[in-house]
């Protein structure tokens, strides 16, 4: 059979702050993110299923990656969770969304969080083949299955 790859696009606004970084992205700034996904399969061929003929639904994949990444973290601050507390206090005092993680919230770490959740979420006869993330208009990380084989 054939292996066919399918990629669906998403866009959130997020938040974040690089604590230590020798430039102003040591601050809260904001960007407005593009992230494609990119998964790789055969076309279902059971006869009479509803999905004869996909990879997988790109309505199934929406809800998987919406559920995951784009309603956790639009809109929302991403901060690391060994941030002074005081700062946390303050911050949830203020602010409804904000997201703590373990790591640096650079784009290249999030992409590599964004891989673990995915393919922990995909139905077993699709597999993630690559990822896309777009920070500016002008700056984007990727993440391939192939490099972390």
């Amino acid at each position: 059979m054939t292996k066919i790859r399918i990629t669906k696009a998403y866009k959130f606004d997020m938040a974040h702050a690089l604590p230590g970084h020798d430039g102003l992205c040591k601050n809260i700034h904001g960007h407005s993110y593009e992230l494609l996904v990119t998964l790789i399969g055969e076309p279902i061929t059971e006869p009479g299923s509803p999905k004869l003929g996909m990879v997988i639904d790109f309505k199934d994949l929406k809800f998987i990656i919406k559920g995951l990444i784009v309603d956790e973290l639009d809109h929302a601050l991403i901060l690391r969770d060994d941030s002074p507390e005081t700062l946390l206090t303050e911050m949830h005092k203020n602010f409804d969304r904000i997201v703590l993680v373990d790591f640096q919230p650079t784009s290249e770490n999030m992409i590599i969080d964004f891989s673990e959740r995915i393919k922990k979420a995909l139905p077993a006869n699709v597999k993630l083949h690559h990822l896309k993330l777009w920070e500016t208009v002008t700056s984007y990380t990727e993440w391939f299955a192939e490099d972390n084989e």
